[in-house]
Parts: structure tokens; C-alpha cells; sequence
């Protein structure tokens, strides 16, 4: 009865279940990350992660209109609301553009 030194017995390169989870953990993480990278570069996103500040108009013109900005580290999005249209007294005139103001006092104006 000499179990402990049988070579088929106490074989090393026993296959432990737990391996194979970790494994998929590293295959995961380095999905999501190829994914991020795909995403930020099919969408021309690459300024947000550099330093300088910049301005983007999602949908001009449009109802879905979004303005987002970035300032140093700060990103902030604005999006319009649907009742700042209001009725003129019947003064006669051609819209040229619409100018929003930011949170922060900016105004920015967006021609049609």
C-alpha cells in the first residue's frame, strides 16, 4: 500500500478549476480595455484626454442638441430646454443663430 510514492497518484500537473477563472479575468480585462480604446478612436474622441480646452455641438440645429465643453479637467454637457423658444410681439426679422449661455456665464453662439 504505497499510494504516497505512486508517480499517477501525486501527479504535480493536476488541472486546478480555479486557474481557469483567473485566466478568463485577465482575458476580460484586456477586452474591456481594447474595447474602450476602439471606442474612444472610432468616435474622434481623442480631446478629451488631452490638455488643451475645447467645445463640441452634438446635433446643431436639432432638438437632441447637446453643447459639451471642457476646461482644464472639468467636462460639463449642456443641453437645451425645449420652452426658451418664446412668441415675439410681431416684430419681423430672419433667425441668423442661436447663442446659449453655460452654467459657468459663457455664451456661445451657434450659427444656422
Amino acid at each position: 500500500m504505497r499510494r504516497r510514492n505512486n508517480p499517477f497518484l501525486n501527479n504535480e500537473d493536476d488541472i486546478d478549476p480555479v486557474s481557469t477563472v483567473a485566466n478568463l479575468f485577465d482575458v476580460a480585462m484586456v477586452f474591456a480595455v481594447a474595447l474602450m480604446v476602439a471606442l474612444v478612436s472610432r468616435f474622434n474622441m481623442q480631446e478629451i484626454f488631452s490638455d488643451e480646452d475645447f467645445t463640441i455641438v452634438k446635433n446643431p440645429g436639432t432638438e437632441e442638441m447637446e453643447i459639451i465643453t471642457k476646461k482644464g479637467k472639468e467636462i460639463s454637457k449642456y443641453a437645451p430646454s425645449k420652452n426658451q423658444d418664446k412668441k415675439t410681439n410681431g416684430d419681423k426679422g430672419k433667425k441668423i443663430g442661436t447663442a446659449y449661455q453655460l452654467e459657468s456665464g459663457e455664451v456661445i453662439y451657434i450659427e444656422d
